[in-house]
């Protein structure tokens, strides 16, 4: 029986700080659904036999499908953060042009002054 595809917004706490692990799951998961399906390939007739290999197909794109899931919504938890940290440091440095440029006049204005 398939089971079914948890919700876009829940993300697996463990799989949040290392995007690479979704890949080593999704890995483990196929090759134990494969020998499984090799175990039990033996004892079925040819439609049974394809109907099974239908069934590890969809759990496989399945693992798949959530690993993508869960990839996205570890990037967008990263890009959250990021995009306000980013905005808090634009501000900060559209505040500080202005002062850089008077800074700027005030020492081309004294250079100037030294060399009469």
């Amino acid at each position: 029986m398939l089971t079914r595809l948890s919700h876009p917004g829940s993300v697996d706490p463990s799989s949040q700080g290392n995007p690479a692990s979704l890949f080593q799951d999704s890995a483990f998961k196929k090759n134990a659904i494969l020998a499984g399906a090799a175990a039990m390939a033996g004892q079925e007739d040819p439609v049974q036999r394809e109907i099974h290999q239908d069934w590890v197909n969809r759990k496989y794109i399945e693992v798949i499908t959530s690993s993508i899931k869960k990839m996205a919504d570890f990037l967008n938890s990263f890009d959250m953060p990021c995009h306000s940290r980013l905005s808090t440091l634009n501000e900060k440095l559209t505040a500080l042009e202005p002062r850089i440029e008077y800074i700027e006049a005030q020492v081309t204005k004294g250079a100037g002054d030294l060399q009469i």
